[in-house]
């Protein structure tokens, strides 16, 4: 959500924003949906791990995104693409970022235990897409009322925390 959120605000294209990213998460889906039992077979806790260091690195990139300086450069580049180019670099962004986040092995968990692989796949696909739908829409909203600057450093340590508090569950 809050990638989604982040790029909806740099492009400040709604449609081929979302679009992007629902295909992106729809690749997810199918990727967990085809791996789903052997997914769920991983060990819980150096999974946790794993998904807390992506955290951690994620709110440090995205913390020191904040600190460019150089957002004319950028809005000018971002607003020269082609919408296509927009939901290609956002499905991309989410193919990447997302890759193996607890809603994926979620996905994943779901399609081996409940032997309904396509069911799950739809599912997931439609919630993932509503909730991307959502961030979209209060991206556009958010940045009519608050500078991106302070939306990027609020998802930096949003980041770092849910990153934190996953290390230390995973270790406990």
């Amino acid at each position: 959500m809050f990638a989604t959120l982040l790029l909806s605000t740099h492009f400040r294209r709604r449609l081929p924003v979302w679009l992007g990213v629902t295909a992106g998460y729809a690749f997810h889906v199918l990727i967990a949906v085809i791996f789903g039992s052997a997914l769920s077979q991983l060990p819980e806790k150096p999974i946790q791990l794993l998904v807390a260091i992506l955290f951690i690195v994620g709110g440090v990139l995205t913390w020191r995104a904040g600190d460019d300086d150089d957002h004319e450069s950028t809005d000018k580049w971002s607003t020269s693409m082609s919408n296509a180019r927009v939901a290609y670099t956002a499905a991309t962004v989410i193919l990447v970022a997302e890759f193996g986040d607890l809603t994926q092995l979620a996905t994943a968990g779901f399609a081996a235990r409940f032997g309904d692989p396509f069911a799950v796949a739809i599912g997931a696909t439609v919630a993932l897409s509503a909730v991307s739908g959502l961030a979209v829409l209060a991206g556009s909203w958010l940045t009519s009322k608050v500078p991106l600057r302070v939306i990027q450093r609020s998802a930096a340590a949003l980041f770092l925390i849910i990153g934190a508090a996953t290390f230390v569950s995973a270790l406990i």
